[in-house]
């Protein structure tokens, strides 16, 4: 099942257009993103932003082969890859390889949040009441787990 993702909405069970959505692999931080961001706290006032990763992510994968084994990706990958790569923690050599994927799904989780977190508009958000919070969704039990 990895791969495959599904809807927020089916997780969160909530109805079509109740959730603004900014969907982009590896959660990748990039100014069409922030500018979603931006109009979904200023114009239509979400007061909640979750940074939702989810296990086996093929993205931050490819960014842990990468940082680990070199392994090359095509070109509009790599620029995917490459904003991965400064949240992605060492690792434990004695680590499986399922290991690594987890916590580097959760590193790049946190890794987002950061980056969202150090600009003038999540600075703001935060004194103005919005919450900034992180998960990872289990595709095979369905289960999200937030972050502490």
């Amino acid at each position: 099942m990895v791969g495959r993702t599904l809807s927020p909405e089916l997780i969160f069970d909530a109805n079509f257009g109740e959730l603004f959505i900014v969907r982009v692999a590896g959660n990748v931080i990039s100014p069409e993103v922030m500018g979603s961001l931006q109009y979904a706290g200023a114009h239509l006032r979400t007061p909640l932003f979750v940074v939702l990763g989810h296990a086996g992510c093929g993205a931050v994968k490819a960014a842990l082969e990468y940082k680990l084994n070199g392994v090359q990706l095509r070109s509009r990958i790599q620029i995917l890859v490459n904003n991965i790569l400064p949240g992605l923690p060492e690792f434990d050599a004695q680590s499986s390889q399922e290991g690594k994927l987890a916590s580097a799904v959760e590193a790049n989780v946190r890794w987002s949040m950061h980056q969202l977190l150090e600009t003038s508009e999540g600075q703001n958000g935060l004194k103005m009441g919005v919450k900034l919070v992180g998960a990872v969704y289990d595709i095979t039990t369905g289960q999200v787990r937030f972050l502490a």
